[in-house]
């Protein structure tokens, strides 16, 4: 299985959150790399691992941070693939400050911006499935039985009042 998305953490403590996109991607069956890179303590070694990624076959990023959050604008400023970012919830401003960084990019440099946390995480996964279900028929068709699965099981939920 080749791998197309690349998972970067800023952090190994960020793993507990980037394990639900971890998660799914195996479900799907979907090849990716995980690295922890940081946008402020290894910057070169970022971008270089970033500009030659689409020789190794990388079509997406995914990146989760918090604080500064500073890792998905940089892996933007380094490549033409898209970038998902994920901000990390924070000790002192609850991932607000987080999720301010990802998503308040220049204008040029553009990133795709989840909520905090893990249900950002999982939503990363299925935006980057969602890009590569475009042209692969064999995503796009995991995602609508998935998407099918979901909608069944809300369906079936009987309330007693």
């Amino acid at each position: 299985m080749s791998k197309v998305i690349s998972i970067i953490m800023g952090s190994q403590s960020d793993l507990e959150i980037v394990k639900e996109a971890i998660d799914l991607l195996n479900d799907f069956k979907v090849g990716f790399e995980v690295k922890v890179l940081s946008a402020h303590r290894t910057p070169k070694d970022l971008a270089r691992y970033v500009e030659e990624a689409h020789k190794r076959g990388i079509k997406i990023f995914i990146a989760a941070a918090g604080g500064s959050a500073a890792l998905a604008g940089v892996i933007a400023a380094h490549t033409t693939l898209p970038v998902i970012g994920i901000p990390i919830e924070t000790k002192s401003l609850k991932g607000l400050d987080s999720l301010l960084s990802t998503a308040q990019m220049p204008a040029g440099v553009p990133v795709a911006c989840m909520a905090i946390g893990k249900s950002g995480s999982k939503n990363a996964a299925l935006f980057a499935l969602e890009v590569l279900g475009i042209i692969d028929k064999k995503i796009q068709s995991k995602l609508i039985k998935y998407k099918k699965e979901m909608r069944l099981k809300i369906k079936k939920i009987k309330l007693k009042l």
